[in-house]
Parts: C-alpha cells; sequence; structure tokens
C-alpha cells in the first residue's frame, strides 16, 4: 500500500525496492522499476522525488540486537503514520507506554550506537547500547520546533522474550530521535494562525493573525495534522498574546481522522457540540483560521465550511477573508524609501524598474536636515528619521504642506555608536527605537509616533540592542542583540498590560535566537508572517544572507542570491515585492527569480513600510 500526498491510502502499480541495511521499504509512486541492471545503493533520505514513500520493514526473525536497534532507528524514519512497525521492534509493555509524538530529537547525523559490554552478551538475555550524536534542534509534544545543541546519549535496553527467543527492546529514550537529513524529509513546517489579543490592524480595526510555526509529518496527511493542531491551541511561546476563535474543547468530530478538499477545492470541517452555538461573526473567524493555516499546504484550500453535527455552521472562501482577519501587511506598499547620497529622504515606486527617486513629500523629505536612518508608517502616511550624529529622532507626515518635522526622542549617547538605532513602525502606528547610550540603554516606545517615550521592559535581555523590527502582527519583535564582540537575531514576544491607559506596560519577553548559526548579524528584516532575511556569519565563515524561521529553524527553498558587502536589507511581507540591499554597488534589487540589480550608486538605508 502506498499514501497519496493527502494522506489517503492507494494502491500503486510501483514495485518495492527493500533496501535490507537500513530497514525500509521505498515505494516511488508509480514509477516503474527496472527490470535488468546492476544493482546500486539507495540515498537512505531521497529529497527530490515528493512522491517518494519509506515504509519501515518489520525486525527478522532471529535478528541480533545490533540489528534490532538499527531496525528500529530507520522505523522511526518512515512515513508509517501510527509507527506500528516501529512498535513490532519494543516488548509488548514498551510498545504500551512508548510515546513518539512526545517529542523528536535532530541529530547533526544519524544516532550512532555504541555497545554497552558491561550490559549484557548477544548469547545472553540481555544487551545494552548508547545512542550518540549530537543535538541540533527538539520538537516538543505541541509541535514546536526550537534549536538545540550538546552531545546526546541515551542508553537502550534489550531483552529476549522467554516464549519466541527474539531480541526485542525494553527500555528506550522519550519520543523520537534522527538525523537532520531524516527530519528535513520527514517533516515541514506550517504556520498555524491565531488573533491578536491586544491589538488590531491600525487601518480596519480587524482582527490581527499571528503566525504560530509548528513541524507536521510531510506524509502523514498534513492537512489533517494541521488542523488538528490549530484545534489544539497556540503553542506555549505564544499563548500570552494570542487568541483562538475555537471555543475551549473544540475537536473534529468523533470518527473523522482525514480531512480532503473536493475536487472545487472546498474543505469541510465537521467540528464537535462545541462549535454548535457559535455565532456568525465568529465562525467566520474560525474559518479563516483555517484558511491561512491551510493556504500552503497542497492540494490547496479555497474555501472553508464548518458544521457541527447535522448542522452548517458558516463557509468562507479566500476571496472574503480579508473582510474578516487582517494578515501580515494589509496592502502591497507603494513606495521603496532610502536615503540619497546626501542623506535626503526619497523614494522610489515599489516594482518600479525605474531608478530615479523623487523627494519624499513632508518635512522630513523636503525639509534640509540630513538622516542616518528612516523609518515609515505601515499606512505610509507617517515617517521617522534618526539624524545624521544618530543623536535625534524626528517624526513627520509624508504630504506636502504639513506641519514641520517634530523631535521627538534625544539620546544622550556621547560616540555615535552609542545613540539612536534605526526605528520601526508596529501595525498599530506605534514607533520603537533603541537608545544604545551605555549610561542609560532602552528600548522606547512612541505611542502614535509621539508623546512621552515608554520604556520597554526587557527582562532576560542580555547584551546591547543594535537593531529593531517589528513585526506586522504587533506581537512578535526581532531584535540584533550584541555581547562579547558576537551579534545575534533574537525574536520576542511583546506583551503589554493597559490597565493604565495613559501609562501602559510593555514588555519584550522569553526572547529566543532565530539564528543560532550565525555569530555577526550584520542586518535583518522581516520576510513573511514567519520569516526573515538576514545577514551575517558563521564562526570563521563568510558573509552570507540566508532566510530563517522565527523558531530558528530553516525554511523551504532557496537562499537569496549571494551578494557581497551587505550593509542593510529590506523585505516586505509580500513575497512578490524585490528585496533590495544596500552593498558595496549601492542600493540594488532582487526581482523573484533573478539576479540583483542596481538600482543607485549613491545611496543607502533602503526601508519598506514598517
Amino acid at each position: 500500500m502506498g499514501a497519496d500526498r493527502d494522506g489517503g491510502s492507494r494502491r500503486t502499480p510501483g514495485r518495492a525496492v527493500a533496501y535490507a541495511a537500513c530497514g525500509v521499504v521505498l515505494l516511488a509512486g508509480c514509477a516503474s522499476m527496472p527490470d535488468s541492471g546492476d544493482l546500486r545503493g539507495v540515498e537512505s533520505t531521497p529529497r527530490q522525488d515528493t512522491q517518494l514513500r519509506v515504509f519501515a520493514m518489520p525486525p527478522s526473525k532471529d535478528a541480533p540486537p545490533s540489528a534490532i536497534v538499527q531496525g528500529f532507528l530507520e522505523a522511526l524514519t518512515s512515513d508509517d503514520p501510527n509507527y506500528s512497525t516501529a512498535r513490532q521492534y519494543l516488548t509488548g509493555q514498551a510498545a504500551k507506554v512508548w510515546r513518539p509524538e512526545q517529542s523528536t530529537t535532530v541529530l547533526a547525523d544519524g544516532p550512532g550506537t555504541e555497545a554497552d559490554r558491561s550490559g549484557g552478551r548477544e548469547d545472553g538475555a540481555e544487551f545494552s547500547f548508547t545512542l550518540t550524536g549530537t543535538k541540533v534542534a527538539a520538537v516538543d509534544a505541541q509541535q514546536a520546533y526550537a534549536p538545540a545543541s550538546g552531545p546526546y546519549n541515551q542508553p537502550v535496553h534489550l531483552t529476549k522474550d522467554k516464549k519466541t527467543r527474539q531480541w526485542r527492546i525494553d527500555a528506550l529514550p522519550p519520543g523520537v530521535v534522527m538525523g537532520k537529513s531524516d527530519f528535513q524529509r520527514n517533516y515541514m513546517s506550517v504556520n498555524k494562525y491565531y488573533f491578536a489579543s491586544n491589538t488590531t490592524a491600525a487601518s480596519s480595526a480587524q482582527p490581527m493573525a499571528v503566525a504560530d510555526p509548528v513541524f507536521v509529518r510531510r506524509r502523514v496527511d498534513p492537512m489533517t495534522q494541521a488542523v488538528v493542531s490549530l484545534l489544539k491551541g497556540p503553542t506555549t511561546w505564544l499563548r500570552q498574546v494570542v487568541r483562538s476563535s475555537f471555543p475551549t474543547g473544540t475537536q473534529l468530530e468523533k470518527g473523522v481522522t482525514s480531512l480532503t478538499p473536493d475536487d472545487r477545492s472546498k474543505l469541510t470541517v465537521p467540528l464537535n457540540d462545541k462549535a454548535a452555538r457559535i455565532g456568525e461573526s465568529r465562525c467566520d473567524e474560525m474559518a479563516a483560521q483555517l484558511l491561512f493555516t491551510l493556504q500552503n499546504l497542497t492540494p490547496a484550500v479555497d474555501e472553508v465550511t464548518l458544521r457541527a453535527g447535522d448542522k452548517q455552521l458558516c463557509s468562507l472562501a479566500e476571496d472574503r477573508v480579508a473582510d474578516v482577519a487582517a494578515r501580515g501587511a494589509t496592502q502591497r506598499p507603494a513606495y521603496l524609501y532610502f536615503l540619497d547620497g546626501e542623506h535626503r529622504f526619497v523614494r522610489i515606486a515599489s516594482g518600479s524598474s525605474g531608478t530615479k527617486a523623487q523627494r519624499v513629500p513632508g518635512a522630513l523629505g523636503e525639509g534640509d536636515k540630513a538622516l542616518r536612518s528612516v523609518a515609515v508608517s505601515r499606512d505610509e502616511q507617517s515617517a521617522a528619521g534618526v539624524g545624521l550624529d544618530g543623536k535625534a529622532l524626528y517624526v513627520g507626515a509624508t504630504v506636502s504642506g504639513g506641519p514641520d518635522e517634530e523631535l521627538v526622542l534625544r539620546s544622550q549617547g556621547k560616540a555615535e555608536t552609542d545613540r539612536l538605532t534605526q526605528p520601526s513602525w508596529d501595525a498599530q502606528g506605534d514607533l520603537w527605537v533603541a537608545d544604545r547610550d551605555p549610561k542609560h540603554p532602552r528600548l522606547v516606545v512612541l505611542r502614535q509616533g509621539g508623546g512621552e517615550p515608554l520604556e520597554v521592559r526587557t527582562p532576560g535581555l542580555d547584551g546591547r540592542i543594535n537593531a529593531v523590527r517589528l513585526a506586522a502582527d504587533g506581537v512578535r519583535i526581532a531584535l540584533v542583540v550584541e555581547k562579547g564582540g558576537k551579534q545575534s537575531l533574537l525574536i520576542g514576544r511583546i506583551e503589554r498590560d493597559e490597565k493604565d491607559a495613559e501609562r501602559p506596560v510593555i514588555s519584550v519577553l522569553e526572547l529566543r535566537s532565530a539564528a543560532p548559526e550565525l555569530e555577526e548579524v550584520t542586518t535583518m528584516s522581516w520576510a513573511g508572517d514567519s520569516r526573515l532575511v538576514v545577514v551575517g556569519q558563521e564562526q570563521g565563515g563568510v558573509q552570507q544572507m540566508r532566510y530563517v524561521q522565527v523558531d530558528g529553524s530553516t525554511p523551504e527553498g532557496p537562499a537569496p542570491a549571494a551578494l557581497t558587502g551587505v550593509q542593510e536589507i529590506a523585505a516586505s511581507d509580500d513575497d512578490q515585492v524585490p528585496l533590495v540591499a544596500y552593498s558595496l554597488d549601492g542600493i540594488v534589487r532582487l526581482p523573484s527569480g533573478e539576479q540583483w540589480q542596481k538600482m543607485v550608486k549613491e545611496g543607502s538605508g533602503p526601508v519598506y513600510p514598517g
């Protein structure tokens, strides 16, 4: 039996190839197999064929302890939905208590096995091994990914069944363990979506969708896995700042084990009675959560219908989801903004092939102040600029004839590198900036771009903030933090206590690394709901540009084309808008599927709204 791409079971005329040394069976869809020719080795983790299926082989009779352990480890990398074959390598009691869904430990290479000479002999009734390796990541019971490091050493104990005289594993590590290449073949990252608890889209007051990335098994009905994970609620790290429109306790209807859209790309999701009495607007929000979550899965879903028992609750099509909730940037940026060779504030139409920039309307662009960095609000109605010496932060409108720019913050740092960072606007129209003054380092929020600065609490921050970027959802912040000569990319969760409406308490909590392999992060920018583009270098390496996920994993797909001497990078939530960088060649852009193209020779500080 093979599995089709939506996880259902079907028969295939393709042949199975047994790779006995690894204990797996590979099924390559309907591909024909040669009937003659030389026997060649089979790659254990092929990735180029999306139809490829890997199924485990059960233990052979009289297999020695080493073969039992190796067969079990290979069975963990198979596409067996319930690990039923892997359980055949365990004693009956061990198979009952083993919980593969509890965790997945990812090692740099496949786990090694070292026989424990004190743990018995193969001609006896007991034997022990130690699984070894170097940890690179872990996926927990909520399917949340986190980078990891350090050695992996876990015991495995085997015993010989008194009746069958066959070796079986009776004690093993929790969860599943596999090498990085097997993990990449077996798992895929999926963004499930919730709504920000205390923030809405400034332009529409709609609920703002927040991506919560999790990993699901790639060829074991990922659509159903994603829906089940969504219904269970947000992961622990995000739970404090988001809400779900699904009532507590909502699950798939009893007996429903798989979800598949129909031939019109419409998915019907049958729910239990917890959702039976919801109103229409809340049901639309639930459907929007599902549509956002399933948007990038295959097969595509263009419409979601929710049902409880015999009652249809609501139906929402993709062309109407924007009326229900906002996700990412609410509109494509109209302009790319940057500073020209004289440090004046200029812009070019977004996506334009032209290279002639025009002054930005308003006091900041039309005045005579030289700037070192700028930021533009997400509605492109306001802008902020830091003076050339880094001391002063100004805010002004981006329309002609408005009032003069306003000085909203001043740093007392003695050196230019100890003053203000580039500012960043959040989804609610608040302005964020870090003051690097060693005597008074602080992260500051200016509500609606002005007023009395609010100092943000940053418990757990260890180092100096050198860059600040706010996610479009308003609940996550990316920081470049310097400590001990190294610059790291960290993601924090923004919590707001607004009991005092005039002086709310804002905190950035549980900072975590998003690019653990990079020691010298030069610049970064949000490039999607849970993705950033970052420029930096590994220890002893050369500068490189790559995409990273907020959880520290590497997204699928190619990295941006190489570019030398990058000092600043700008990206949009809309992946159809080109990347733009300030490099040794001036300001350059990277249209989709093309190479870097020069825009202007004299210029710096490119930004999209945000």
